[in-house]
């Protein structure tokens, strides 16, 4: 923008100056407002809960989720990152790239895999850790979910691996879900509610469940996201 100064008329080149100012300031509200609105980009880290296994895909854990925050107008938007037979191993390995510099929250879901193969609840926590240490390096909240171990591998086991994920949640101060399948559980000896025929995961129904509790700790998180930019 060039600005003539006018000799014959000099508030004519004052009015110019006013003018560009005011033009300057509203661009630069306009940018500024467009970051505030811009939405944040949660990554859902996960393996098959997180994927939708057998469901088709409007149904799956995410794009329910996803609809869920709409209607709440939480101006985030959820990035599917489950891997459908994922360990927590896998997870670290793939978590550096995974965390694309867009990404600017995450879920974390790992760890039903690690159960149902029995592997070591202390590797397991070891490989979660390493996870959160690099998105919170990043500067990225997390909200953990957990996992609850059946009673089949032992009350020691058990133990171990229910506690490890309430550890981690209170040592790096995380957002802390303490059952991604908890929504779903009846009585003890009803098992659980609204799962496909291989028992191991949601329907559609499920899902909803599954969401509508998650859901309020997703905006939590969404809320601690904003205050960190």
């Amino acid at each position: 923008m060039t600005l003539k100064f006018n000799l014959f008329n000099p508030y004519g080149g004052v009015a110019a100056l006013c003018k560009a100012l005011v033009l300057m300031a509203a661009l630069l509200f306009a940018a500024a407002s467009g970051a505030q609105e811009r939405p944040l980009r949660i990554l859902a880290f996960g393996d098959s809960l997180t994927q939708g296994y057998g469901l088709i895909e409007q149904n799956g854990f995410v794009p329910q989720l996803q609809d869920w925050l709409d209607a709440r107008g939480a101006g985030a938007v959820v990035v599917n990152g489950g891997v459908s037979g994922d360990t927590t191993a896998g997870g670290a390995a793939r978590i550096g790239w995974s965390l694309t510099p867009d990404v600017g929250a995450m879920i974390l879901a790992l760890g039903g895999n690690d159960m149902l193969r029995g592997l070591d609840p202390a590797q397991v926590r070891a490989n979660l850790e390493s996870i959160i240490e690099t998105a919170q390096a990043k500067g990225l909240p997390v909200l953990l979910v957990g996992m609850v171990a059946p009673g089949n591998y032992g009350a020691g086991y058990k133990a171990e691996f229910d506690g490890l994920y309430p550890a981690l949640a209170e040592q790096h101060d995380l957002l802390f879900a303490r059952d991604f399948l908890g929504p779903l559980k009846g009585a003890p000896e009803d098992g659980l509610d609204d799962m496909q025929p291989d028992g191991i995961h949601p329907d559609a129904k499920g899902v909803q469940r599954i969401v509508k509790a998650l859901g309020p700790k997703v905006l939590k998180l969404v809320e601690r996201a904003r205050l960190s930019e």
